[in-house]
C-alpha cells in the first residue's frame, strides 16, 4: 500500500459516502491513536508516526476526511461534518478494538476538529484516555488577500465553490526534502488537495473565532505540540489560547525551530518517544 498501512478500511461517512481507513497496527495493540489530519491534507500523512507507534504496540487508525477524499479542492457544506464523522469514527474505533484505551490525535486543522470535539461531544467517556495534537490551526497565518478574507462571508454564502487564492504552503510545512518531495507527489497524483473552497475557508475561519470564548472549559487530558517556525498557524496565539486551558490537564511540547508539520520534521523521533511517554501512564485501567 502507498502509506505502509496494515490495511485499509471503510467508514461510512455522515453523508453516506464510503471513504479510506488507514490502518498501521501491531499484533495486539496496547492502545489506539484515532489520528485526525490537517486540511489539504489525507489520513496517509499519518505513516511516520503511524510506525513509529506500531512499533511500540500502539494502532493508529486515519480516517481521510470530508471533502479531502482524492479531492484537488476542499469543499464541505459546513464545519459541523468533520464532528459528525469523528462520532462515527470514534463508535469505530470502540467496534474494532473493544476495551481498548484510545487517544485522539490530531495536526492543525485536524487540532482544530478535536478542540472543538472535545468541547461539544465529548464528556466523560472512559475509553478515551486524552488528546494529542500538533500544530493545532487556531489562528491562520496563510497569506490570503485582504480582501477575500473581508468577504468571506459573502464568497461563502454566493460562491461557495470559488477558489481561493493562497500562497504555496508545502515549501513552509517540513524542513525533511524526501517529504517535501512525497507532498509534491501526493498533490500531482490527486491524493493532497492544492486549492480550497471559499465554503471550507469560511467555515475554518468560524471555528477558529469560536475557539477563545469556549477552549477554558476544556476537560481532558492534552498533550500540545507547538511548532516555533510556524508558517500557517499563528505560534503566539496558539499558545495564548493553550495558556487558557487548566495547566493541570496541559502538556505543552514547543519546538522553536520547526515547522508546521511536527510529525514530518527532522526531530520527529524525538517528538513520537514524548508521545509514548505521555500516552504510557494513561493507558493503565483508571
Amino acid at each position: 500500500m502507498r502509506f505502509s498501512e496494515d490495511r485499509i478500511e471503510k467508514l461510512t461517512c455522515s453523508d453516506g459516502i464510503q471513504r479510506d481507513i488507514h490502518i498501521w497496527e501491531p499484533e495486539a495493540p496496547k492502545a489506539v491513536f484515532l489520528a485526525v489530519h490537517g486540511g489539504m491534507d489525507h489520513g496517509g500523512n499519518y505513516i511516520l508516526p503511524a510506525l513509529y507507534f506500531r512499533k511500540h504496540q500502539i494502532a493508529t487508525v486515519a480516517h481521510d476526511q470530508h471533502g479531502h477524499d482524492l479531492k484537488r479542492k476542499v469543499y464541505i457544506p459546513r464545519f459541523e461534518v468533520f464532528l459528525d464523522d469523528l462520532d462515527l469514527m470514534v463508535a469505530w474505533v470502540k467496534e474494532n478494538y473493544p476495551d481498548i484505551p484510545v487517544f485522539i490525535l490530531s495536526h492543525s486543522a485536524g487540532g482544530l476538529i478535536t478542540t472543538h470535539y472535545g468541547l461539544t461531544r465529548l464528556d466523560n467517556d472512559p475509553a478515551i484516555r486524552g488528546f494529542i495534537t500538533s500544530s493545532p490551526y487556531y489562528v491562520n497565518a496563510v497569506k490570503t488577500p485582504k480582501i477575500v478574507e473581508r468577504l468571506a462571508g459573502l464568497l461563502s454564502s454566493f460562491t461557495p465553490k470559488m477558489t481561493i487564492p493562497l500562497e504555496d504552503i508545502l515549501v513552509h510545512v517540513t524542513h525533511d526534502k524526501t517529504i517535501y518531495q512525497r507532498h509534491l507527489a501526493d498533490e500531482r497524483d490527486g491524493i493532497m488537495a492544492n486549492k480550497v473552497s471559499a465554503r471550507f475557508a469560511n467555515e475554518l475561519l468560524k471555528a477558529q473565532r469560536w475557539v477563545p470564548g469556549h477552549i477554558a472549559g476544556w476537560k481532558h487530558p492534552l498533550l500540545a505540540i507547538v511548532a516555533g517556525d510556524d508558517k500557517l498557524a499563528k505560534v503566539e496565539a496558539t499558545r495564548k489560547l493553550l495558556g487558557l486551558i487548566n495547566p493541570d490537564l496541559l502538556t505543552e511540547l514547543y519546538y522553536p525551530e520547526n515547522y508546521h508539520e511536527n510529525f514530518n520534521e527532522l526531530n520527529r523521533d524525538e517528538i513520537f518517544a514524548k508521545i509514548v511517554d505521555w500516552v504510557e501512564p494513561r493507558i493503565l485501567p483508571e
